[in-house]
């Protein structure tokens, strides 16, 4: 692991692109509603159930990483919170995701669902939160 000397976040690769910046998760709670804040940190408590990460507060983001990214909060809403999956393959037949796409360029199809309530973190929602997450830490035989 290589770490920014700059910002202290840790990367997989030496001298990895990324923006150094100041945001910290205060920043992205700042002013949100109640639901909002509750619906964040439950989402965080259920990917601790399932292992280790740190959070990378961006500009204009909050990144889970393990050894990479896997997964990342792109929008604290009035009541809701927007997730993005970072996966190896579309898994097109689901309830929990809107928007679906491959990367340009790459082998990654990013996976878009909003959390509107503690109930949308469900079962099916946990499956593909330790699928992200098992690529996250590139476990083998993936």
């Amino acid at each position: 692991m290589w770490i920014c000397p700059l910002c202290q976040q840790q990367f997989l690769h030496q001298n990895q692109n990324h923006s150094c910046n100041d945001r910290t998760l205060e920043c992205f709670l700042e002013g949100k509603s109640e639901i909002t804040t509750l619906l964040f940190n439950r989402f965080v408590d259920e990917y601790r159930k399932i292992g280790d990460f740190v959070l990378h507060p961006t500009k204009s983001k909050i990144g889970f990483a393990a050894k990479i990214r896997f997964c990342s909060i792109i929008n604290l809403g009035k009541n809701y919170i927007d997730v993005v999956f970072h996966m190896n393959q579309l898994f097109e037949d689901n309830l929990c995701f809107h928007k679906m796409g491959q990367i340009p360029g790459s082998n990654t199809f990013n996976h878009h669902c909003r959390i509107f309530s503690i109930d949308d973190i469900n079962d099916e929602l946990k499956q593909y939160m330790q699928i992200a997450y098992d690529l996250g830490i590139k476990k083998e035989n993936l």
